[in-house]
């Protein structure tokens, strides 16, 4: 399993390329940050863990994502470069298709994106997307970017997303730009993975992860899809000895491990304590 970590980024503590140059340093795979333009005052949408208000303080001030790892990457040469998770449906699709290439094309090709389909409806709602169509303007945002990065002369037209042929570069360096979902598991979500993404990112609150990815790998075959999904499962406390073994069992590919945004020489230390814990070598992360 590749080991990530996800940074809830703030405009305190430790910046994303100060991480990203400690991470490669330690051996970890890939670096995940988070996106919220804006948190809405209103609070008509439940948080997902049910409470009434926002559980961190963070959510009102999170770093531009693709800003966030456009830094990250001028100083990295190898760690994975990843969201967890993307609101691609509060961008203009076009827009985004070409951060997307941009930060790819100048990384070397080491983007993931991990995109959410907007668990806050206030936030959804300020940027024109209809909450109970929140999946399909994510699945024409990502065919209309797959366009835009693999067609020379690229068109699409959608409900949500139309445009006529168009030129756009740069292309980015991978042929295939991977595109994980983080939401709750179930049989809709699976679903939709196995047509339009490549893999599952897991909630912080999940539970039953080896049954689900059994049905995500299910769905999975169900829509002719080769190889196999990628799970990455999302840690939200310190894991036992069995819940190790389980995720693997389960064929987990990624763990996502969090880092608070503490000052810089704090979160190091807990990267040391980490990645010796998990065995890792120094500057084995992947490219």
């Amino acid at each position: 399993m590749r080991n990530g970590l996800v940074l809830f980024t703030s405009d305190r503590g430790i910046t994303p390329a100060e991480l990203a140059v400690a991470a490669e340093e330690r051996g970890f795979d890939t670096i995940y940050v988070p996106e919220h333009t804006h948190i809405p005052v209103r609070r008509d949408a439940a948080h997902p863990t049910g409470g009434d208000t926002l559980p961190d303080d963070r959510y009102l001030r999170t770093l531009d994502p693709w800003v966030s790892l456009a830094t990250a990457a001028s100083v990295t040469s190898r760690i994975r470069l990843a969201t967890a998770v993307a609101l691609p449906v509060e961008s203009d699709p076009i827009t985004l298709a070409k951060q997307v290439a941009t930060l790819d094309f100048l990384s070397g090709g080491r983007v993931t994106i991990g995109a959410g389909f907007g668990w806050n409806t206030d936030e959804l709602e300020d940027h024109h997307v209809p909450p109970g169509k929140r999946r399909t303007v994510l699945r024409e945002y990502v065919e209309a970017m797959r366009a835009l990065w693999t067609q020379d002369e690229a068109a699409y037209d959608g409900e949500f997303v139309s445009f006529g042929p168009s030129w756009a570069y740069p292309k980015p360096v991978q042929a295939h730009v991977p595109l994980v979902i983080g939401a709750g598991g179930g049989p809709r979500t699976f679903e939709w993975i196995a047509r339009t993404a490549d893999g599952w990112m897991t909630t912080p609150t999940e539970s039953g992860i080896g049954e689900k990815a059994d049905a995500l790998r299910a769905a999975w075959s169900a829509a002719g899809r080769a190889g196999e999904p990628q799970v990455q499962v999302l840690i939200a406390r310190r894991p036992s000895p069995e819940d190790l073994a389980g995720w693997a069992e389960a064929g987990a590919t990624d763990l996502i491990w969090g880092v608070p945004d503490k000052p810089a020489e704090e979160v190091v230390a807990y990267l040391d304590r980490l990645a010796e814990r998990l065995g890792l070598t120094a500057g084995a992360a992947v490219g």
